[in-house]
């Protein structure tokens, strides 16, 4: 099935977002909590209504890019956020995207796209990074029911994407999940220190 923008529209239409939890996840609240630099850039992929980007542009981060392909969910994030610039929401297809980041955020986007683009998305987000950048964030470490999004995977899955292209700094359980997540969280960052992009 091809989860395109319309597939996506409908489910923000039809309030079919389970993935939702209604503000940020603990994860990345003390991740970003660390921060100290607040002139990096940072793309948050299929960003949905992306209260990370809430929290972070509150705490005065103004790079941060917000990418999704349902216009529904970033018309509700600005809703919410009216002085977030609009230049940087972007409505559109992330493995067409161009651009480079100091850091890209995966909070439930790896597990909307279709298993069999995830080698894809692995390529997509070294691409999309400076030297050194890094992708951080959560992946689901459990299998979930059904034919549709989201999708689960495990930690040895996750290790055959991102090992020929990146060094991984932190891959570990996550110990401050949220409740009904808890047990089923995988934290990670991943560094882009390879010289060459592998064919694999």
């Amino acid at each position: 099935m091809d989860y395109n923008a319309e597939y996506w529209n409908k489910r923000y239409e039809n309030g079919y977002t389970g993935w939702d939890v209604g503000s940020i996840s603990t994860p990345l609240k003390e991740y970003f909590d660390q921060f100290e630099n607040k002139d990096i850039s940072i793309l948050i992929p299929g960003c949905g209504n992306s209260y990370e980007a809430e929290y972070l542009f509150e705490k005065g981060f103004r790079n941060v890019f917000l990418l999704d392909w349902s216009k529904h969910a970033l018309e509700n994030f600005s809703e919410r956020n009216p002085y977030f610039p609009e230049k940087n929401l972007i409505c559109g297809n992330f493995f067409m995207h161009k651009n480079k980041y100091d850091l890209i955020i995966e909070q439930t986007f790896f597990c909307a796209i279709n298993p069999s683009e995830r080698k894809k998305y692995a390529k997509k987000i070294y691409e999309l990074l400076t030297d050194k950048g890094k992708l951080s964030g959560v992946l689901f470490n459990c299998d979930f029911e059904g034919d549709e999004p989201p999708f689960g995977g495990n930690e040895d899955e996750y290790k055959s994407y991102f090992s020929q292209l990146f060094t991984f700094r932190t891959f570990d359980k996550c110990y401050n999940s949220i409740k009904p997540r808890s047990g089923k969280e995988l934290f990670l960052i991943l560094e882009k220190t390879k010289s060459d992009l592998p064919d694999f």
